[in-house]
C-alpha cells in the first residue's frame, strides 16, 4: 500500500482497539462457551482476517481487518490465561510462564518461516493461506476431547463489562507497561527497523522478529523454576534490566548484529513480566480471579492501543531508533512497581 511509518502506525491501532473492546465482553463469552469452541472460532476469525489483509487496498480496510483480528485476540487472551491459572492452581505449581512460552514458540516459528518465505519471494496471500489452514487443523486436532480444568474456589461467572481496577491492579499495570510496549514495538516494527536502518536482506529482517520470540520462549519456559526458587520480584527485576539493555542496544546499535542482540534482549526481558503480573492478579483474594485478570488486561492493553501511532509518528518524524528508546522511561516505572509481585518464593505444596 506504500504507507509511511505514521500511516502504518495509525492502521495498526485496529488490532489493539479490537482487543480492548473485546475485553469488555470477554468474561461473559469465556464463561458461556467451552475453551475448545472459543479457540477454534477465535483462531478461525484471526486467520480469516489475516488472509483478508493480503487484499487490503487502503489503510481503512487494513485497519478494519486488524480490528476484527483484535476482537478475537482479546477473548482468547482472557480464556487461555484463566485456563492456565486454573491448571496452575490444580497442580499447585507454577506453569503460567511455560504456558506463555509456547505462544512465543509459535511466534518464533511463524516469524522464521515468514522470513524464509519473504526471502524466497512467496506472496503474502499464499503465506497466510498456508499458515491459516495449518493453524486451524492443528487447533481442531489439539482441542478434540479437551477437558477444561475446574474453576478456582473463588471463581464466579457474573462480572461487570468494565472491571474497575483496584490499587493493587494499578501497581501491576505500571509493572507491565514497559514489557507491553517493548514486546509490541518489537513485533510490529523490528522487521521495518532492520530494513530501514541497515538495509539487510529479508531473511535477516525476519530474524529480528524471530529472535525476539525465541528469546521469549526460552526465558518463559525455564522461568518458573527460577521464580519458585528466588521469587517473582527478583526474576521480574532482572528481566526489566535486560529489557532496558535491549532498548539501549536497538536505539544505538552501529551494526546489525548488535541490533539483533538488542531485539533478543527485548524478547527475553519482556518475557515474564506480563505472565507474572497475570498470575499475581489471579491470586489476589479481594475479588474472583476472572475479575482481576480482566481488569489487568483491560488497562494494560491500553498501551497497545497507543503504542502503534506513537511509535509510527516518532519513527516518521524523528527516526525509528528513537521510537524504541521510548521503552526506557517505562522500564524505570516498572522497577518502582516490582512491589506488586511477591518478594519470596511460593511455599512448596507437599
Amino acid at each position: 500500500m506504500g504507507l509511511s511509518e505514521g500511516e502504518l502506525g495509525l492502521s495498526l491501532v485496529g488490532a489493539p482497539l479490537g482487543v480492548q473492546l473485546s475485553l469488555l465482553a470477554a468474561n461473559h463469552l469465556v464463561a458461556r462457551f467451552s475453551l475448545a469452541k472459543v479457540m477454534i472460532i477465535g483462531l478461525g476469525l484471526i486467520m480469516a482476517a489475516y488472509v483478508g489483509t493480503a487484499f487490503a487496498s487502503t489503510p481503512a480496510i487494513f485497519f478494519m481487518l486488524l480490528f476484527v483480528m483484535g476482537l478475537s485476540v482479546g477473548i482468547l487472551e482472557v480464556a487461555v490465561n484463566l485456563e492456565a491459572d486454573r491448571v496452575e492452581y490444580g497442580l499447585k505449581q507454577r506453569i503460567m510462564n511455560r504456558a506463555h512460552a509456547f505462544w512465543s514458540l509459535g511466534f518464533f516459528a511463524t516469524g522464521l518461516l515468514g522470513a524464509v518465505m519473504a526471502q524466497l519471494g512467496i506472496s503474502v496471500l499464499a503465506h497466510f493461506v498456508i499458515f491459516g489452514v495449518a493453524v486451524l487443523v492443528l487447533t481442531v486436532l489439539g482441542f478434540s476431547g479437551y477437558v477444561q480444568a475446574p474453576l478456582r474456589p473463588t471463581a464466579e461467572t457474573a462480572t461487570p463489562k468494565f472491571v474497575k481496577p483496584t490499587a493493587a491492579i494499578m501497581v501491576l499495570v505500571c509493572l507491565t507497561l514497559s514489557a507491553m510496549l517493548a514486546e509490541g514495538s518489537a513485533i510490529e516494527w523490528s522487521v521495518i527497523y532492520m530494513r530501514d536502518v541497515f538495509a539487510t536482506l529479508p531473511l535477516v529482517n525476519g530474524m529480528a522478529l524471530a529472535l525476539t520470540a525465541f528469546a521469549q520462549f526460552l526465558t518463559r519456559y525455564f522461568a518458573d523454576r527460577f521464580v519458585d526458587k528466588y521469587g517473582p520480584r527478583l526474576v521480574a527485576g532482572l528481566c526489566v534490566w535486560i529489557m532496558m539493555a535491549g532498548a539501549v542496544l536497538v536505539a544505538t546499535a552501529p551494526v546489525w548484529p548488535l541490533a539483533l542482540l538488542g531485539f533478543t534482549c527485548l524478547g527475553a526481558g519482556s518475557s515474564v513480566i506480563f505472565p507474572l503480573a497475570m498470575s499475581a492478579a489471579a491470586q489476589l483474594q479481594d475479588r474472583p480471579a476472572a475479575v482481576n485478570v480482566a481488569s489487568l488486561a483491560q488497562i494494560s492493553f491500553v498501551v497497545f492501543l497507543l503504542s502503534p501511532p506513537i511509535l509510527g509518528l516518532v519513527a516518521e518524524h524523528i527516526g525509528i531508533r528513537h521510537a524504541f528508546a521510548i521503552c526506557l522511561p517505562l522500564t524505570i516505572l516498572s522497577l518502582f512497581s516490582l512491589r506488586g509481585l511477591a518478594a519470596k518464593p511460593r511455599p512448596s505444596a507437599e
